[in-house]
C-alpha cells in the first residue's frame, strides 16, 4: 500500500497556521504524514486566505504548479482549504480534486475517501457551533517555543471592506477550559509561549450552555491562561478598538507573564472613512483607548493595520491617518493598498475610486512615515533592561540569537550556547527601525 504522505502551505493569517495544525491532526487519525517535500505527496494542500486579490492571485499561481505534480502523478490529490475555498468554490472545482471551508475540516478523511477521476469533491457549510474545541492541534512549528490556541471562530463585526464574516462565518466563542487545557498541554511540552486567537479576541464570551450560567469574558479566560505559570508568556491577536476593555486592560498590567503588546488595527485615522468602513469607532474613541493603555501599562506595544484608498478618501482623509499615526507612534504596521474583494458591503455599495497611482503614494507615504515612527519607538527603548525568550540563531549572523521582549520587539544579541526556548536579560544598546540591538546581562536557562 502506497504510504499516505500530505504537504501543506499555509497562506495568511496566524489563524490559518492554527487550522492547518487542525487539519493535520484530523489526517494523521485517517493515516497520513506531513511532509515538506512536495515532490512525495500524495496529498497537497493550501490552505488559503481571501482578505487581500493579491494573496488570491498567489494561490492560482500555485495550483498550477500543484497540477505539474499531477501530470506525472495521477494519482496525486490537490485540495483548496480555508477562505478561498468558502469564497470560490465553483470556480475552483475545475482545477483541483478537493474544496474545504473552513468549517469542513472534520468532513476531509470522507471527502478523501469519495474522490475519484472526473470527481472532485467539496464541503463549504459554513456553521453556527464548530470550534474544534476537542481537536488537539499536531503543531507544525520547528522550535517547539510558541503556539497559537484558537478561542474563537468567525467574526460579526461585518466591516464593509472585510470578506471574513462571509468566508468563516458567525462569531462563536470556545469552551474555556478547553482553551486553559490545550494551555497546560502546551507548558508540560516545553513551550514557553501561547497565542490566544480570533478573529476579535475582545468579543470572546463562553456561556455554559447546560447551565446558562457561567460565563467567561475574554479578561477573564486571559487570566485563566495567565495563571498555569509565571514563566508562560501569553500573548494574544487580534483586538478591536471598540471593544477592548478597561478590563482587559488591567488584567494585562495585573500578570508580568501576559506579554505587553496589543494588536489595535485602526485602518483609518479619519472619522469619516472609519463610519464608511463600518469600523463601529471614531477617530477620537481610538486615541483614547490607546491613551488608556499607556496610562495603565506605560511600556506597551502597540502595533496596527492601515488601509490606504478606500472608496472616497479625500486627501484629507489621508492626512488625517497620516497624523493619527504621529500622534500614536505605533511600533510597526501591517499596510496596504485598499483591494475590493467581491460579496463585501463595501464591492456592493461603494465604488472602488481611487485611482491605483494616488493610492500607490499614499501607501507609500504611510510606509515611508511608519518607518520613521518605527525607529523613533525603538530609540524610546535604548538603555533599558529587556527580558527575551530566545527563538534561535540571528538570520544574518549565526554567532548572535534573536528573540522577542515582551512588548513584541525583535531582539539581537550575541549567544553563549543558550537554546530556543531559554530567557535571557539583555540591555538595548542600539536599534534599527526593526530592530533592537543589545548586549547580554544575565541567562535565565
Amino acid at each position: 500500500m502506497m504510504e499516505k504522505k500530505v504537504y501543506i502551505e499555509t497562506y495568511g493569517c496566524q489563524m490559518n497556521v492554527n487550522d492547518s495544525e487542525v487539519v493535520l491532526s484530523i489526517l494523521q487519525d485517517e493515516g497520513y504524514s506531513l511532509t515538506e517535500n512536495i515532490e512525495e505527496a500524495t496529498l497537497i494542500l493550501a490552505n488559503t486566505c481571501s482578505i487581500r486579490d493579491n494573496a488570491e492571485q498567489r494561490i492560482w499561481g500555485r495550483i498550477d504548479q500543484f497540477r505539474l505534480q499531477k501530470r506525472t502523478r495521477p494519482e496525486v490529490i490537490i485540495g483548496i482549504l480555508g477562505c478561498m475555498a468558502e469564497r470560490l468554490k465553483e470556480k475552483l472545482l475545475t482545477k483541483v480534486d478537493l474544496v474545504a471551508g473552513p468549517d469542513s475540516y472534520r468532513s476531509l478523511p470522507s471527502l478523501l475517501r469519495a474522490i475519484a477521476p472526473e470527481r472532485p469533491q467539496i464541503n463549504v457549510l459554513l456553521s453556527h457551533e464548530e470550534t474544534y474545541a476537542d481537536i488537539k492541534p499536531v503543531r507544525m512549528d520547528k522550535n517547539g517555543v510558541s503556539a497559537f490556541i484558537s478561542i474563537m471562530r468567525g467574526c460579526n463585526n461585518v466591516c464593509s471592506y472585510c470578506v471574513v464574516p462571509y468566508t468563516r462565518g458567525a462569531e462563536r466563542s470556545r469552551d474555556p477550559f478547553t482553551i486553559v487545557n490545550e494551555a497546560k498541554d502546551l507548558w508540560s511540552r516545553g513551550y514557553k509561549e501561547v497565542t490566544l486567537l480570533g478573529q476579535n479576541v475582545d468579543s470572546y464570551h463562553w456561556i455554559d450552555k447546560e447551565t446558562g450560567k457561567h460565563s467567561t469574558n475574554f479578561a477573564q479566560l486571559l487570566e485563566m491562561v495567565a495563571k498555569i505559570s509565571p514563566d508562560l508568556r501569553v500573548r494574544f491577536s487580534t483586538s478591536h478598538p471598540k471593544d477592548i476593555s478597561d478590563e482587559v486592560i488591567y488584567t494585562m498590567a495585573m500578570y508580568g507573564n501576559i506579554c505587553r503588546h496589543i494588536h489595535l488595527p485602526v485602518q483609518s485615522g479619519s472619522s469619516i472613512m472609519l463610519e464608511k468602513m463600518r469600523r463601529k469607532y471614531n477617530r477620537e474613541w481610538y486615541l483614547e483607548r490607546v491613551a488608556k493603555i499607556r496610562s495603565v501599562i506605560p511600556d506597551c506595544g502597540i502595533t496596527t493595520d492601515v488601509i490606504a484608498g478606500f472608496s472616497g478618501e479625500t486627501e484629507q482623509d489621508h492626512q488625517d491617518t497620516l497624523t493619527l499615526m504621529e500622534k500614536v507612534v505605533f511600533d510597526s504596521a501591517f499596510m496596504f493598498a485598499y483591494s475590493e474583494r467581491p460579496g463585501t458591503l463595501a464591492s456592493k455599495k461603494y465604488p472602488d475610486d481611487i485611482p491605483y497611482e494616488v493610492k500607490t503614494k499614499r501607501l507609500n507615504e504611510i510606509i515611508e512615515l511608519q518607518g520613521k515612527m518605527s525607529l523613533k519607538s525603538n530609540e524610546k527603548e535604548i538603555g533599558k533592561t529587556v527580558k527575551v525568550l530566545v527563538e534561535g540563531p540571528s538570520k544574518k549572523n549565526p554567532a548572535e540569537l534573536c528573540g522577542r521582549a515582551s512588548n513584541n520587539k525583535m531582539c539581537v544579541f550575541p549567544s553563549k550556547g543558550e537554546k530556543a526556548g531559554d530567557y535571557c536579560e539583555v540591555e538595548v544598546v542600539s536599534v534599527t527601525s526593526a530592530t533592537l540591538i543589545c548586549k547580554r546581562i544575565e541567562s535565565y536557562i
